[in-house]
């Protein structure tokens, strides 16, 4: 049998371990997502200011805020420098623009 039939059963073996609810070799990773309304509101910003000044499109936002959609991976990685970073984040997409 071959390398790759091998790590091929493996993962299906994997998959129907986890569909059971047992545990499986499968690492989780968990991402934490950022409540984009404090950082907005921490930075005295209108949705419409924050959409702007990050370049996020605003149903997306408001989408986030309201809880009908969540962040996928990179976008909460750029929520969280947004949090850390607001000035600097904002002016190299202003410089970018320009």
């Amino acid at each position: 049998m071959s390398k790759f039939t091998e790590d091929l059963i493996e993962s299906l073996n994997d998959v129907l371990a986890h569909a059971r609810g047992e545990p499986s070799g499968v690492r989780v990773h968990t991402v934490e997502v950022p409540d984009v309304r404090a950082i907005r509101r921490q930075l005295h910003m209108s949705q419409q200011k924050f959409a702007d000044t990050y370049r996020i499109p605003l149903p997306t936002l408001k989408n986030w805020e309201q809880g009908r959609r969540v962040p996928d991976a990179p976008a909460a990685a750029f929520l969280t420098a947004i949090a850390r970073r607001p000035k600097e984040i904002g002016e190299a997409l202003a410089r970018e623009a320009a």
